[in-house]
């Protein structure tokens, strides 16, 4: 069992134990070694019993009731709780902005016992009249609950990548003679995927035998295509196609609906390519990478053989956006620096929290100095590879920054991030980000619209207006590579490009895994037809260097 499988189970005890009113203070302790297991280096099951208890934020209590799990795989005391809660109840954890205090009023004071019943009472405007509640909140929890459904059954492009690999790899080794190559979303590389589709010229029986070591599957077919469900996993999607027309199906279904309408519209196919690219060449079109073919336009700059040379993973040359032991991160500073260094990387951005992230250990103005400390001394030790003193410095209610100008002043660059607050209206973001963006001392945009993937809407953002005034002030704009946030969205980059713009690709790591994320990042710049020129973190140190001398005069 994972780390963060047992960190889940805590979690929710802790959230079931509030609801049912106990003792803060027990509650806190299961919440806490939540925490504290998500950010443990090692895994708990090759972790000694003896030693798991001398761990902060774990101790003997908790100790014992890991080893329950790991060896039963389950944690009696959250049996019992969930015994005696309404499942519905359960679900409505899920539901943002309300917690586990506010959800034991709706079900012992309202009676609502599951998301459909609490949306029936929003909807008959029950909540108004509650403690603690408003129209305000009872329209939030709507939001809420028409996103989830929104999203309901959908995937992280991330999550279904390591699943798609290994399914075609099985099938490939079955039928080492057959063709079977993604498509569709997956192969576009769009950013949540409801299934995983295939071309393949494998029939029906085959790919059928293939799943039938799980009794759990189930099929679905037609004529074209086979639907197979497997339980937890995203759905495949199947089409089938004879051997001499498999590569113009890829091409057919791989194509977004606007990009093979114009195709269909002005081109045509030759007889039985032999690849996608005798496709394009036949039309004297450039050869369109896969995650570009979204829109008619992409065509029209295809038959003038002016599309770009994508990012490629590769073009990365340092990490900028990590975060160390000094705030939130798993790996300590030297650790951290080492492990870029030994990936290839020639520098790492360090930008730990600010002061105001109390709940991630930010740093005060007296720890800095401490931290810059240990940089210099770093940076002497790991030469040529080299450390920058960042900070991700909260933006404030008001726009300004968490630290004065006389501290701001001593990072070598500043990500400047909105991290509370984050239910405002337009014009309130707005003014928060443009305010931040005006600062002279932030050097990038983090993740501008604080959006997180099949979780959280960002908040509302004049997305032309917002890229204006970086370009204006000469502001970096963060495309976040975490795969929960990809932020800003690719959909955006073509402007942001248009109108001179520098953007980059940060993977905002909280421990040395983390700093893989960066390629995801680079998938989602792709889509937007990103190059490693307009990409900070694709600069080499010393053009690095040169840009933020150029940019602090």
């Amino acid at each position: 069992m994972t780390n963060q499988e047992i960190a889940d189970i805590f979690d929710l005890l802790s959230k079931l134990m509030d609801i049912h009113g106990e003792n803060s203070f027990k509650t806190k302790t299961y919440s806490t070694a939540a925490y504290r297991i998500e950010k443990l280096p090692g895994a708990l099951e090759s972790m000694a019993p003896a030693s798991m208890g001398s761990v902060q934020g774990i101790g003997e209590a908790v100790s014992k009731k890991i080893q329950e799990i790991l060896s039963t795989g389950k944690l009696g005391l959250l049996e019992e709780y969930l015994d005696k809660t309404p499942p519905g109840v359960v679900e409505m954890l899920s539901i943002k902005g309300i917690g586990p205090k506010k959800i034991a009023v709706l079900w012992k004071e309202l009676g609502a016992e599951s998301i459909g019943e609490l949306e029936y009472a929003c909807n008959e405007n029950r909540l108004i009249t509650l403690k603690g509640f408003g129209a305000k909140t009872q329209e939030s929890i709507l939001k809420s609950i028409a996103f989830m459904r929104n999203n309901m059954g959908f995937y992280l492009w991330a999550e279904a990548e390591a699943f798609a690999l290994q399914v075609k790899a099985q099938l490939l080794q079955l039928y080492p003679r057959h063709k079977i190559e993604l498509t569709g979303d997956f192969r576009r590389q769009i950013l949540a995927l409801a299934s995983i589709a295939f071309v393949t010229d494998l029939g029906d029986a085959e790919l059928r035998k293939a799943f039938d070591h799980n009794p759990d599957t189930t099929f679905e077919a037609n004529e074209q295509t086979l639907f197979v469900t497997v339980p937890n996993a995203p759905t495949l999607h199947f089409y089938f196609a004879a051997a001499e027309d498999f590569y113009k199906i890829l091409f057919t279904t791989t194509a977004a609906p606007a990009f093979a309408d114009a195709f269909a519209t002005a081109y045509t196919f030759p007889a039985h390519a032999a690849s996608e690219a005798e496709i394009f060449s036949y039309n004297a079109l450039q050869y369109v990478e896969p995650a570009l073919r979204e829109t008619a336009a992409i065509l029209e700059t295809a038959g003038a053989h002016q599309l770009p040379k994508l990012i490629q993973p590769g073009d990365i040359k340092g990490i900028i956006h990590s975060h160390s032991t000094w705030s939130d991160g798993v790996h300590t500073l030297e650790q951290m620096a080492t492990a870029a260094r030994d990936k290839g990387y020639e520098y790492l951005v360090i930008s730990d929290h600010s002061q105001a992230a109390f709940y991630a250990n930010g740093l005060s103005p007296e720890r800095i100095v401490m931290q810059h400390a240990e940089i210099d001394a770093l940076n002497e030790k790991l030469a040529p590879f080299r450390i920058f003193k960042s900070i991700e410095a909260d933006i404030l209610h008001d726009g300004s920054l968490d630290y004065t100008p006389e501290v701001l002043a001593s990072f070598d660059l500043v990500i400047a991030s909105v991290h509370s607050n984050l239910k405002m209206s337009e014009e309130k973001a707005m003014q928060r980000l443009l305010a931040a963006v005006a600062n002279p001392f932030t050097t990038i945009l983090g993740h501008p619209t604080g959006r997180l993937l099949l979780s959280r809407e960002g908040y509302l953002v004049d997305h032309r207006r917002m890229i204006d005034t970086c370009v204006a002030h000469n502001v970096v704009i963060e495309i976040n590579a975490h795969p929960r946030r990809l932020d800003l969205d690719w959909s955006w980059i073509p402007y942001a490009l248009q109108q001179g713009a520098m953007l980059s690709i940060d993977p905002d790591a909280h421990s040395i895994g983390g700093m893989d994320l960066v390629k995801y990042g680079v998938y989602a710049a792709q889509k937007g037809g990103l190059t490693a020129s307009r990409n900070l973190s694709s600069m080499s140190l010393a053009d690095f260097e040169a840009f933020l001398a150029q940019r602090k005069q």
